[in-house]
């Protein structure tokens, strides 16, 4: 059997922790708490809901918020939807403005590109040469109609951090609504709720070592009579989100962020020291280009662009995984829209990967990859990667 190669793809997914397995074992089998949470007749249903609500106090002290501000859904790409065409279609309005960025996650460019569509004006603001959209872009971006502001926390290939408390500020003082998409944040860096001027916030299980097919959406005060539902059927979740509560996704969800919660000090410290430790590694390595700002950023996440000449991709694949885009774009092997959106070409961002660190990435890891990354720069490409006159 074939080793396999070491992960630096966390940004995509992370494994489930060991901790959270047990916890969703626990929900399965009939020896388990497997009963519906809607069933409150009976001891099956209360202890299933109990263990949803814990779940739902679990992901809101991570983030400082209220456990009833907190609304299950499938992942964070139900949670952009509902957002957006929640807030959209509550509005009462055929037509209206909506502000977002040209890099965000396709879950929402691809989601405000379907309210367009449906009447809505969207804005799309070009983010500087570092990655980042300035709170004054959003305000020479505002008009009397627009509804939502949505911006993502962390950026999924760079890795850069906007300043959500300031843009947000700014957002209030005119009126709008303000959603965040943190999926990539979630655990990563501190998130308060309680303070910054965010009104909707989504969130994803499976990218904070929970299990796919679980997220969750932040509704703020200002938010919640401006909200839509999008699944109807039952009236689960205050109304926003009707469907039987899938209780181990949801029970794993919340222990991940528990988990996150107790280790946010120690792991942040670990994977900024892994972070230092591959750039000094890799400060010789000629043209090479760290792109996004340098200081407004996770240490989780590097997206490294080489410079022209040869890089043998299939010589580093076989020993890292790793992308060359985000997750949602790899499905149509096309250029990354976030590098475009930065001044890359189609060559240069063939010429780039992204590495994401995680909770079980250790130095001999990095070790392992500045070897195999420095082989592949200097290792010539393959016969058929070559182009031909």
């Amino acid at each position: 059997m074939n080793k396999r190669p070491l992960y630096f793809d966390y940004a995509a997914t992370t494994p489930v922790d060991a901790r959270v397995i047990q916890v969703m074992v626990d929900c399965l089998g009939f020896e388990g708490n497997f009963g519906n949470p809607a069933s409150g007749s009976h001891v099956f249903g209360q202890q299933a809901r109990h263990a949803v609500e814990l779940a739902r106090e679990q992901v809101a002290r991570l983030i400082n918020a209220s456990p009833d501000q907190i609304i299950w859904t499938s992942g964070a790409t139900e949670s952009n939807n509902l957002a957006l065409k929640g807030v959209a279609q509550a509005s009462g309005q055929s037509r209206g403005h909506i502000i977002t960025s040209q890099i965000e996650h396709k879950a929402v460019l691809d989601t405000a590109r379907f309210l367009q569509q449906s009447g809505f004006e969207v804005t799309c603001l070009a983010p500087g040469a570092d990655g980042l959209v300035s709170a004054e872009q959003v305000v020479n971006a505002l008009r009397e109609d627009t509804l939502l502001v949505s911006l993502m926390l962390v950026n999924n290939e760079l890795g850069t951090v906007n300043d959500i408390p300031g843009i947000g500020r700014r957002v209030r003082e005119h009126g709008a609504l303000f959603h965040v998409d943190a999926a990539q944040g979630a655990g990563k860096l501190a998130i308060d709720l309680g303070e910054w001027a965010v009104d909707l916030m989504s969130f994803s299980g499976h990218k904070i070592y929970g299990p796919k097919g679980i997220g969750a959406l932040y509704v703020g005060p200002r938010a919640q009579d401006r909200l839509q539902a999008q699944i109807h059927g039952g009236g689960h979740e205050s109304g926003l989100r009707s469907g039987t509560l899938a209780t181990h996704q949801i029970a794993g969800m919340g222990a991940a962020f528990a988990v996150a919660n107790e280790s946010f000090d120690q792991e942040l410290a670990h994977i900024e020291g892994l972070r230092q430790r591959l750039l000094e590694q890799l400060a010789d390595v000629p043209g090479l280009q760290c792109n996004g700002c340098p200081t407004h950023r996770i240490p989780h996440t590097l997206s490294l662009t080489f410079s022209e000449g040869h890089f043998n991709s299939a010589a580093l694949s076989a020993v890292l995984a790793y992308s060359a885009t985000s997750a949602c774009n790899s499905a149509s092997n096309a250029p990354s829209h976030v590098l475009l959106a930065l001044g890359h070409d189609a060559d240069k961002a063939s010429r780039t990967i992204r590495l994401s660190l995680g909770r079980f990435t250790c130095e001999q890891d990095i070790d392992v990859a500045v070897n195999a990354i420095k082989a592949a720069v200097a290792a010539p490409a393959p016969f058929w990667a070559v182009a031909q006159p």
